[in-house]
């Protein structure tokens, strides 16, 4: 029985700055990062370090030619926060492309794109 997402794979083009972007701008912890000696290197970041889920960025170009098949898109995301008005002006703040507010059936949620322009949802949660 699966009781829990685990982690979340990101292919990313520049890992260094991808790590910049979550952990400078979003507050996102290095959780771990390894490194195989053979060219593949992972890292892992989250929220906290207590946080349930993770996002682990890899490199995409090598992902795509170890594993040609593998679907590397952009999965959708729903991060939660609180005070997301708060988040917002931070965001803006920071220069992060940030979309409009709106309220949806779960309450108020906006996106917004990283540094290589992926685009994920943040919604208010309590």
């Amino acid at each position: 029985m699966i009781t829990r997402v685990g982690q979340i794979m990101l292919y990313v083009n520049n890992q260094d700055e991808c790590v910049k972007f979550w952990t400078e701008k979003l507050g996102f912890s290095v959780i771990s990062e390894k490194n195989n000696e053979q060219g593949m290197r992972w890292i892992e970041i989250a929220p906290t370090n207590d946080a349930e889920t993770s996002l682990v960025l890899h490199d995409k170009e090598l992902i795509a030619r170890m594993q040609p098949q593998l679907n590397l898109g952009t999965p959708s995301l729903m991060l939660f926060a609180d005070n997301l008005e708060q988040l917002y002006k931070q965001f803006t703040e920071q220069q992060i492309t940030v979309g409009q507010m709106v309220e949806m059936p779960g309450g108020k949620v906006f996106n917004f794109a990283d540094n290589e322009g992926n685009y994920f949802a943040i919604m208010e949660r309590n």
